[in-house]
């Protein structure tokens, strides 16, 4: 291998210099040289010009005491404090004993219950904390006897019975509510390769040190420090440091450029959160409340908290009377009791309509609406399909729009914002819309794919919203036409943490 010494970093060369055996470590480089902070990257970059290489690795676990376990240390842990006030104070109600300490009712009740456990509290009749065995146990004192230790453990350093001990008092990650934090560190050993010898020694017969001046300055120009200084030599054929300008990325891009055509055409953008409850994601869009699509396995709940607080009136009561007998729409409805606890489960929204539904009792008669939204449902993912994913979502309101007034904003979907060259409308379903239409487009190399459906809204969606209009509503995959306008053939490049790749695609 070819050495040159030129491309040496001054820290590399002292590193080289200064070790005569065939080990080198960390520790080394930080007590004898100072260089405790760089030791990484000098390894690092001994390693990739191949100088050095790795002759052992050691993992050590090591304990250290926190915050809390240094209040244990000093104060005395919750068990023994609470052992030590009911032996003083006699027998006292839990609260009591939580009052009286400043401690957590939780804190107090899982001390309480080790004690208990141990034989060494017991609760009498009138439920308050009375000695029985005024003793710690065993695990109790070697708890005390590791606190004591130090600040710092090696668990090479411990006895089977103290390690068993610390196993309960100690955590690796939210270590701040537990006693003892769990630090795993590699030790790593590391010896020259015969290139690294060998350039240790072409630095010596040519008598570099690392201390060769690298930059000139104007202050060392000012004060004469340069005069009898030896300089580092500089490689002409070393290549420039890479310009890396800052961009936005293309899909960002993109997305932005969608709202800037939809508003100069006149729309106003709506927008709303993530969670929705299932009476605007589904009820208010006349999808029953046995619909396939509520199944868990297509829409995610909301853990916490699980349910909406109310749901505005007098919309709930019309669309409830909507399902059950279509209210005044002159429909028949779905015939069945509509359940007012389920409609206010809280889910992460499913569609893009969703907004739609929220829009429709606050809109202007004529009227033109959009919004981007970021949807979650459950999905195999692939190529064309995502389980979180954008949707443009949009209503035109207004006496004289029909079928025909759709399809062109389809197309226009289509053709100016995808880019497609090739448009094919086809029948489609949806339980809010009549008649629907699904929006299909061909990509150079994925074929016939669909963009989004649309459709004019029924009655039992309008009216119980104070709408007596026609109203034009769609939901179009915007990473879909992503994928044509990028010219992209899969829907996770538009998420590649490829960061080189994504620079290209903007740069097209």
């Amino acid at each position: 291998m070819d050495i040159d010494i030129k491309n040496l970093h001054p820290l590399e060369i002292k590193v080289l210099l200064n070790y005569k055996g065939d080990e080198i470590t960390a520790e080394q480089i930080g007590s004898q040289l100072g260089f405790e902070s760089q030791s990484n990257q000098i390894f690092s970059w001994l390693s990739g010009k191949e100088l050095i290489k790795e002759k052992s690795r050691t993992l050590r676990t090591i304990y250290e005491l926190t915050e809390l376990g240094a209040e244990y240390k000093a104060k005395g842990t919750p068990a023994e404090r609470i052992l030590n006030l009911v032996k003083e104070k006699g027998a006292m109600s839990l609260p009591e004993i939580a009052q009286a300490l400043g401690l957590e009712n939780k804190d107090v009740g899982t001390a309480f219950g080790q004690l208990s456990k141990e034989g060494i509290l017991a609760m009498d009749a009138e439920k308050k904390a009375s000695v029985k065995n005024g003793e710690l146990s065993t695990s109790m004192k070697a708890v005390r006897a590791l606190l004591d230790k130090g600040n710092q453990i090696l668990d090479s350093d411990l006895s089977d019975e103290e390690k068993k001990a610390m196993a309960g008092i100690s955590k690796k990650r939210g270590a701040a509510a537990a006693p003892f934090k769990v630090i795993e560190r590699e030790d790593l050993v590391y010896e020259f390769t015969p290139a690294g010898l060998e350039a240790k020694k072409m630095l010596q017969d040519k008598g570099v040190t690392g201390d060769e001046i690298g930059v000139l300055t104007p202050e060392m120009l000012k004060k004469g420090d340069w005069k009898g200084k030896t300089f580092r030599s500089y490689n002409v054929n070393t290549p420039p440091a890479r310009l890396i300008i800052g961009r936005h990325n293309p899909y960002t891009v993109f997305l932005d450029s969608i709202k800037d055509k939809l508003v100069s055409l006149g729309f106003e953008e709506y927008d709303g959160p993530l969670v929705e409850a299932e009476f605007w994601n589904c009820d208010a869009l006349f999808m029953p409340q046995f619909h396939a699509a509520r199944d868990i396995h297509d829409v995610y709940q909301v853990k916490s908290p699980t349910m909406a607080k109310e749901i505005e009136q007098p919309y709930l009561d019309r669309v409830a009377e909507v399902h059950k007998n279509g209210w005044k729409t002159g429909s028949r409805g779905w015939g069945y009791e509509f359940d007012r606890n389920f409609t206010r489960r809280l889910i992460l929204r499913s569609q893009g309509t969703v907004l739609s539904a929220k829009q429709l009792h606050k809109a202007n008669i004529p009227g033109k609406y959009f919004g981007i939204a970021r949807c979650f449902r459950y999905d195999k993912v692939d190529a064309t399909h995502l389980s979180d994913f954008y949707q443009t979502e949009g209503i035109v309101l207004g006496k004289d729009v029909n079928m025909k007034t759709l399809l062109g904003l389809l197309k226009m979907f289509a053709v100016e914002f995808a880019g497609a060259t090739e448009v094919m409308y086809v029948p489609g379903y949806f339980p809010f819309t009549e008649p629907s239409v699904e929006i299909h487009v061909k990509h150079p190399v994925l074929g016939w794919i669909e963009l989004g459906g649309a459709g004019i809204f029924r009655p039992e969606v309008t009216k119980p919203m104070n709408v007596d209009v026609p109203v034009l509503a769609w939901g179009i995959g915007i990473d879909r036409m992503a994928l044509m306008s990028l010219g992209l053939n899969d829907l996770r490049e538009l998420f590649s943490p490829d960061i080189e790749n994504v620079r290209l695609r903007r740069s097209k």
